[in-house]
């Protein structure tokens, strides 16, 4: 196989260099991923300022730019070849719930999902987000051999599965704190968060803001990824890249109906029907 890694945090992070030796005797592993860390950065490109990459070792780049930057340079150039696979993580914590519109992670699967390459985003809780206990400091290096593991074997699934993969999809998978219980599947659950804007000034008076949000507890649906992870289990949510709402269809054509009635009336002319 040929195996394409990326993430969020930086080519250098703990989590990236765990998934590269796990991945590595299933095949040709290349690394393209950010130089710096880009957490939250979504599905966003580079498309106003110039790209810089850096080759730091035999199929392993550094990109100077986004997650999705990554992955496009990599499927774009860098690559020799179409990857098998693509798998963005391991995330030095999770993405789960909304998080998956904000998460650079989900964001390089997603890059890849587009060009209907297989792909998966994997997280890892290490701090404990998803018990409950809060904001709690690290007391040594995240443990990332659950999620590892779990890793290679869904690669080798994935290997199997070949062109059965459901087109323009992808997993998102969130690994426990500590040893997890199981494996479910899981439908995204609500994270809420406060959002927060905070006013400073530089040294010339002039202001600035640092945007964010306090996470609160998610909301307690059961089933969810929110819920599963916290009992303890390895969290796995396929998605898809088409959001259309289809069920609300119907209730959407009666919305503009109004609406398509004026543009009737503005195409007829001066005689057309008012209303």
């Amino acid at each position: 196989m040929r195996i394409l890694l990326s993430n969020d945090d930086g080519i250098y992070s703990a989590g990236i260099e765990a998934l590269r030796a796990a991945l590595d005797p299933l095949g040709e592993v290349w690394v393209v991923a950010p130089d710096r860390e880009q957490s939250a950065v979504g599905q966003s490109i580079s498309i106003h300022s110039p790209l810089r990459v850096r080759e730091i070792a035999p199929r392993r780049f550094a990109v100077s730019g986004t997650p999705a930057d990554s992955v496009y340079m990599a499927l774009a150039t860098l690559l020799p070849d179409r990857p098998d696979l693509v798998v963005s993580g391991i995330n030095h914590g999770v993405n789960l719930a909304e998080d998956v519109f904000y998460s650079g992670t989900v964001a390089a699967a997603n890059e890849a999902a587009l060009r209907n390459i297989p792909a998966l985003a994997l997280s890892q809780d290490v701090r404990g987000f998803a018990r409950g206990i809060g904001d709690a400091p690290l007391t040594g290096p995240p443990d990332f051999r659950a999620a590892a593991a779990f890793a290679r074997g869904l690669v080798e699934t994935f290997a199997a599965w070949g062109a059965d993969v459901p087109r323009r999809s992808l997993l998102n998978v969130n690994v426990p704190i500590g040893a997890p219980k199981g494996v479910r599947v899981a439908f995204l659950g609500e994270r809420n968060y406060v959002s927060e804007v905070e006013k400073r000034s530089d040294p010339r008076d002039n202001p600035y803001y640092w945007i964010g949000g306090t996470d609160s507890r998610p909301a307690d649906i059961p089933g969810s990824d929110c819920n599963l992870l916290a009992e303890g289990y390895i969290t796995v949510t396929p998605l898809r890249l088409d959001v259309t709402a289809r069920d609300l269809f119907e209730r959407v054509e009666k919305l503009v109906e109004p609406a398509a009635r004026r543009v009737a009336a503005l195409a007829a002319g001066p005689g057309g029907a008012k209303g």
